[in-house]
């Protein structure tokens, strides 16, 4: 299996999600998460990845999980923070919600 890289394109993610193969987490806080969200994602706000960091071991045990904000600096972040804790199965969103909103579902508010 090739390494997966640490940022795809919301493209690249809509690819795994159609084929079933990824999951979204959104990292943004709940305030945020109000304002706009992608469907079907599991919103894990950046201050708590460290308390559910059990949960996101088994999501990536199961699929890749795709980690996404507002712009895809924070979601980043987490990802080299889960993959330092050895979770490797996880990317970030380049461009997070914007991007998405932008290039993939319109229908999908930008702040």
């Amino acid at each position: 299996m090739a390494e997966l890289s640490y940022e795809l394109t919301p493209a690249e993610a809509k690819s795994k999600l159609d084929a079933g193969e990824a999951l979204l987490i959104d990292v943004r806080e709940p305030q945020e998460h109000q304002l706009c969200a992608i469907d079907d994602a599991e919103l894990i706000p950046m201050n708590t990845v460290p308390q559910q960091l059990q949960h996101l071991e088994e999501l990536a045990d199961e699929k890749v999980v795709i980690v996404f904000c507002h712009h895809g600096v924070r979601s980043l972040n987490v990802v080299n923070w889960l993959r330092r804790q050895g979770v490797e199965n996880c990317t970030s969103m380049a461009g997070g919600i914007d991007a998405w909103s932008a290039q993939i579902d319109p229908g999908v508010p930008r702040y």
